[in-house]
């Protein structure tokens, strides 16, 4: 199927947010799909889902959450560094700001602007205001000519996906919501769910796993059309193909489950 694309801009909380769009060539209306990305951001990797996307039949618009201010901060090698820092510090030191301070104050000050403006992107103000530029996007979307307004989705890996989970807990005009890996909704907002959601896990990546348990009992309480499966052997990030924890079977297999979903969820089609 041929594609189009193209650059956008959308009104997210309080500010333009600039993102990319791939869409099924020819006339008429879609359903639609925000592809959010893992926390490095609209990279190559994210802007290839959103063709894989758009040559199943949907018109797919990836978010840049990083325009502005912090698109430079946010460089690679800025995040990595960053994550390298946290994740040398040990939780005692983790989880004590003045203690935290102090490792910081023995960095350079390139190096202590790097890592505070990821702490600042891990900050749950920050993560939030992400989520509610979300919220923008699905009325973004929900507007185009070439969309169909009742059928717009989210799906979302790592960040992205904790997002997802988010987005859909604050608008009721999610059609569905995909959650690769990322950290749970607010147990307390799960009521406000209207969407059927996927989430797909690795039984390896403990600090998110060990939590679903307590998302699938807050989702059964409530009743919501919930649907995880977890990946016995796979790691953190197993579907992103240009990392190390790629996993090709856990994958592939995501992926047949990730369409089906979407058959019934946004294309009304049993899977």
């Amino acid at each position: 199927m041929k594609l189009k694309t193209e650059d956008v801009r959308f009104r997210g909380d309080g500010r333009l947010v600039n993102a990319y769009v791939a869409m099924p060539a020819g006339e008429g209306r879609h359903p639609a799909l925000i592809v959010v990305s893992e926390i490095w951001g609209l990279v190559d990797h994210i802007r290839e889902v959103a063709r894989r996307f758009a040559q199943e039949g949907y018109l797919t618009l990836a978010p840049d959450l990083y325009t502005g201010e912090l698109k430079e901060a946010m460089s690679p090698s800025n995040i990595m560094a960053g994550m390298m820092f946290l994740r040398d510090a040990p939780p005692e030191v983790q989880r004590d700001p003045s203690r935290l301070q102090g490792r910081l104050s023995e960095l350079s000050s390139g190096q202590q602007s790097a890592i505070r403006t990821l702490m600042r992107v891990m900050s749950p103000e920050q993560r939030e205001a992400f989520a509610w530029d979300l919220v923008g996007a699905v009325e973004y979307l929900a507007s185009r000519p070439d969309v169909q307004a009742d059928r717009v989705g989210s799906l979302g890996f790592c960040m992205g996906g904790g997002l997802t989970g988010r987005l859909a807990t604050l608008t009721p005009r999610l059609g569905a919501a995909v959650i690769f890996y990322g950290e749970n909704p607010p147990l307390e907002a799960v009521a406000a769910i209207r969407c059927p959601v996927l989430a797909l896990y690795g039984a390896e990546d403990h600090r998110i796993t060990d939590t679903v348990p307590d998302l699938v009992e807050a989702m059964e309480r409530e009743g919501k059309d919930f649907d995880h499966h977890v990946y016995p052997a796979a790691k953190h990030a197993f579907f992103n193909d240009t990392g190390p924890n790629f996993d090709p079977e856990a994958a592939a297999d995501a992926w047949i489950r990730v369409l089906a979903f979407l058959d019934r969820a946004l294309k009304g089609r049993a899977g």
